[in-house]
């Protein structure tokens, strides 16, 4: 969104991103234990990104991309879909942020 392109260190974006894919990996825990399955060695990436929202200001959007080895995929998008209705980063961003879950 500015700058010159060669600053270095953290951006905005990437501290939001760790921390949604952190908040996401512990509720996932939450809606395993509730359907009764493991998610140990399951992994969640967050890419986020930023641009125009069409309505002269800046949005952001998020990209969760999610690995639970052991599930076949229809039980770990079920799992998956579970966890985003229980995430608080999840419902702190519902209706305002685009939220793609992909399941790997």
């Amino acid at each position: 969104m500015g700058g010159t392109g060669d600053e270095t260190g953290t951006n905005p974006e990437q501290l939001f991103a760790a921390g949604y894919a952190a908040c996401f990996q512990g509720a996932m825990a939450v809606a395993a234990q509730r359907h009764k399955v493991s998610v140990e060695g399951s992994e969640v990436t967050a890419k986020v990104g930023i641009g125009r929202n069409g309505e002269g200001g800046f949005g952001l959007a998020v990209e969760l991309l999610v690995k639970i080895p052991g599930l076949e995929h229809s039980k770990a998008q079920e799992i998956v879909e579970a966890t985003h209705q229980i995430c608080p980063y999840s419902n702190a961003t519902r209706g305002n942020v685009d939220v793609t879950l992909t399941v790997l």
